[in-house]
C-alpha cells in the first residue's frame, strides 16, 4: 500500500506509515498530514491492525511544516491551518489503538509535535528535536505548545519555545520526551518488539487505558484553542513575512519587533 507521501506496509499485525518525502527532509504539507489522518482512522476499523508505526525516510522523521504552504497567509487562513493540524494530531492522539513514533532523525517543529502526539517515543541516537518556530516568526500551531508541557514541564517547555534551539536524543531521554533511545541500526525492531509485547494483551484494555491517560489532559483544552489564536495572529506581523521569506531564503531573518 502506497499513497502520494507515504508508505503503508502490515506486519504481525502493525500498520507501519512511513513518510517518503525524503526530498525536502519530509516535511509535512497539508496533503500528508490528510494521509497520516486518512491511514490512521482506517487502521481504526481494521480488524487486521492492532497497532500503529510512524516513522520517516533518509535522514529525518519529520523536519517540519511546509513552509511554503505559509506564504502570504492572512489571520483566518493561519488560524484554519492550525485547527486543521491539531485536528490531525487528535485523531493520532486519540486512536484506540497504540501509536509509537520510530524518530530515526530530524524531528523539529511540527515533526516533533507529530511525535508528540503519538502515545509512545523510541529515539534513534541521531534523533533531533525541537520547536524552532519562533526562529521565523511565528510559534509552534498544531498542538507543540501544549503537549510539550505535558512531556517535560513549563521551565524547559518555555526555554525551549523561546529560544528556538534543538536538543539532541539522550537529551530527550533525560527530560522525559521519549520513551527510549537505541542505536540507529536497531530503531525499528526495537519499536516493533515494544508493540508486540504491548498487543499480546487486551485490546479492549489498551483503549480503556488511552482513553484514562488522555483524559488527565482535557481540561485544559483551551490552551489548544489559545494556540490556535495566537498562531493566526503571527502571520499578522512583518517579522512572521521576514522570518518566512528568510527560511526559504536560507539566510537568517532581519526581525524589528512588528
Amino acid at each position: 500500500m502506497s499513497q502520494k507521501n507515504l508508505k503503508l506496509t502490515v506486519e504481525n499485525n502493525i500498520l507501519e506509515i512511513t513518510i517518503t518525502r525524503e526530498y525536502c527532509f519530509n516535511a509535512l504539507n497539508k496533503e500528508s498530514v490528510s494521509e497520516i489522518t486518512t491511514a490512521i482512522a482506517e487502521a481504526q476499523v481494521n480488524n487486521q491492525i492492532k497497532a500503529i508505526l510512524i516513522t520517516g525516510i533518509g535522514k529525518s522523521f519529520a523536519s517540519g511544516a511546509d513552509i511554503k504552504e505559509f506564504v502570504g497567509l492572512t489571520l483566518e487562513e493561519g488560524k484554519a491551518l492550525a485547527l486543521f493540524g491539531q485536528a490531525a494530531f487528535k485523531s493520532i492522539e486519540n486512536s484506540k489503538k497504540p501509536v509509537l513514533a520510530a524518530i530515526n532523525g530530524y524531528a523539529l517543529g511540527g515533526g516533533c509535535e507529530l511525535a508528540m502526539a503519538c502515545h509512545l517515543r523510541i529515539a534513534s541516537e541521531k534523533a533531533v528535536f525541537g520547536q524552532p518556530e519562533v526562529k521565523l516568526g511565528i510559534i509552534a500551531g498544531y498542538g507543540g505548545t501544549q503537549r510539550l508541557i505535558q512531556y517535560i514541564g513549563k521551565t524547559k517547555a518555555m526555554e525551549l519555545h523561546l529560544s528556538g534551539k534543538s536538543i539532541d536524543a539522550q537529551t530527550a531521554l533525560n527530560l522525559g520526551l521519549v520513551n527510549y533511545v537505541v542505536p540507529h541500526d536497531q530503531l525499528m525492531n526495537e519499536s516493533k518488539s515494544l508493540l508486540k509485547e504491548i498487543i499480546i494483551n487486551s485490546s479492549k484494555s489498551i483503549e480503556g487505558i488511552i482513553k484514562s491517560v488522555n483524559s488527565f489532559y482535557d481540561a485544559n483544552e483551551s490552551g489548544f484553542e489559545n494556540e490556535i489564536n495566537e498562531f493566526g495572529k503571527c502571520f499578522l506581523t512583518k517579522d512572521s513575512v521576514e522570518g518566512i521569506q528568510a527560511f526559504l531564503d536560507k539566510r537568517k531573518p532581519d526581525f524589528k519587533g512588528e
